[in-house]
């Protein structure tokens, strides 16, 4: 027998009184093993080596170890918001008129009504609660139409009548608008997302409180942050003494919600170097990258993700570590042209305490040596050419010299 089996949401199992499924599984995936697998509930042996298993999972991680060696990993990303209006549109907007039982004359929905619905009242990877939306548009256009039957138009000026007032609107801006909030990228069961991390600092005992649930991880990447600005203060044109003498508070909303991963490593440097520099981070800035305690960025994963929800957060400049440039190939055509990528090898390269800034723009993809300013502590703007490590070309992008504006105002 050959058939496609479905299992959906293998990051779910759990084991029980009754047995691990997981360890059930081993046997059932294992190419080399389930030519002869016996179900010991029927009492026979099934020959599964030409059955095709398909099987979903939200979160790799979840998935245990060997479960997950012996399958292939296809990784689907999450909709850009042109891609969820097609589908909106061509799919699902059909789809719900048919169940609401109308017609195509009797109801219709304009495209910037739909991209309005996907990036301010459904905020999300994929498009179920877009379609659970339109579901809601159509039940009430239906009663509409049973009291005045001439046709219905939604477009964003009656959307609010339908669905009430947005649900997610652009607050980066408000959000860094002091000192010490900066904006990183995560990724979640739901795909890429975006998250602040903010820090401030207070009289009382020396040391570092960390609040927001947490993982060990993430706890890491903050001691981490504040070992380097402390280390590298002075070098950097910072007061090591600001950091050393005061009570650190780091926190990173939504407090509910647990958090965990080395990404959000260049985030808590730039926040905590915001909040002693007194400089707010640039709103449209956002940023991912683990930092060592030397300054090294380290690549990270789920760059396509984070990027796609920079884009749907309304953010236009992103900073990835330099390793991960690789990955800008498979992002789509329109958020590339959208985002402004920074790729960075050491984070004392662009940072809130650096007059120079580096970015990629559509060229011949040739590698530029033009020197940038660094200002060094206690003296004033020098010409100097950037290191190897940190000039580089991505496919298609090149970067541009001095000019361009900083993640935190000046």
């Amino acid at each position: 027998m050959n058939p496609v089996v479905l299992l959906d949401e293998v990051d779910k199992l759990a084991a029980g009184y009754a047995g691990d499924p997981a360890a059930a599984l081993l046997e059932v995936l294992d190419p080399a093993q389930n030519h002869t697998f016996r179900d010991h509930y029927l009492e026979v042996d099934l020959d599964l080596s030409d059955v095709l298993f398909l099987a979903t999972a939200n979160v790799v991680e979840s998935v245990p170890g060997p479960l997950l060696d012996r399958m292939e990993l296809v990784t689907l990303d999450g909709y850009t918001e042109e891609e969820k209006v097609a589908i909106a549109r061509d799919h699902l907007l059909p789809r719900q008129r048919e169940r609401a039982g109308l017609t195509a004359d009797e109801v219709s929905v304009g495209d910037d009504a739909l991209a309005r619905i996907a990036g301010e009242y459904t905020r999300e990877a994929g498009v179920r609660q877009l379609e659970r939306a339109l579901a809601k548009i159509l039940r009430k256009v239906a009663v509409t139409l049973a009291s005045d039957p001439a046709p219905v138009h939604v477009d964003t000026d009656n959307l609010a009548r339908y669905l009430g007032r947005p649900k997610f609107t652009p607050e980066s801006a408000e959000r860094t608008a002091v000192p010490g909030v900066a904006t990183g990228l995560a990724v979640t069961g739901a795909g890429g997302d975006v998250l602040f991390i903010e820090a401030t600092s207070m009289e009382g005992e020396p040391g570092l409180t960390l609040t927001g649930q947490l993982g060990d991880v993430m706890k890491e990447s903050a001691h981490i942050a504040l070992s380097y600005l402390r280390s590298n203060g002075r070098r950097l044109g910072i007061d090591p003494n600001a950091l050393a003498g005061r009570r650190i508070h780091l926190h990173v909303p939504a407090g509910a919600v647990p958090k965990d991963g080395p990404s959000a490593g260049i985030t808590m440097v730039t926040a905590l170097a915001s909040l002693v520099t007194g400089r707010p981070v640039r709103p449209e800035f956002g940023m991912t990258g683990e930092v060592t305690l030397s300054g090294r960025v380290l690549p990270i994963g789920g760059v396509k993700q984070k990027l796609l929800a920079a884009h749907r957060a309304g953010l236009t400049e992103v900073i990835i570590p330099a390793r991960n440039e690789p990955d800008l190939d498979d992002l789509p055509a329109g958020v590339r042209e959208a985002l402004t990528v920074h790729t960075l090898a050491d984070v004392a390269t662009c940072s809130p305490w650096r007059c120079a800034r580096s970015r990629w723009t559509r060229s011949t993809g040739r590698r530029s040596r033009r020197p940038e300013p660094i200002r060094e502590e206690g003296a004033s703007a020098s010409w100097r050419t950037p290191p190897p490590a940190v000039v580089g070309s991505v496919s298609g992008l090149r970067r541009r010299g001095p000019g361009v504006p900083s993640p935190c105002a000046p």
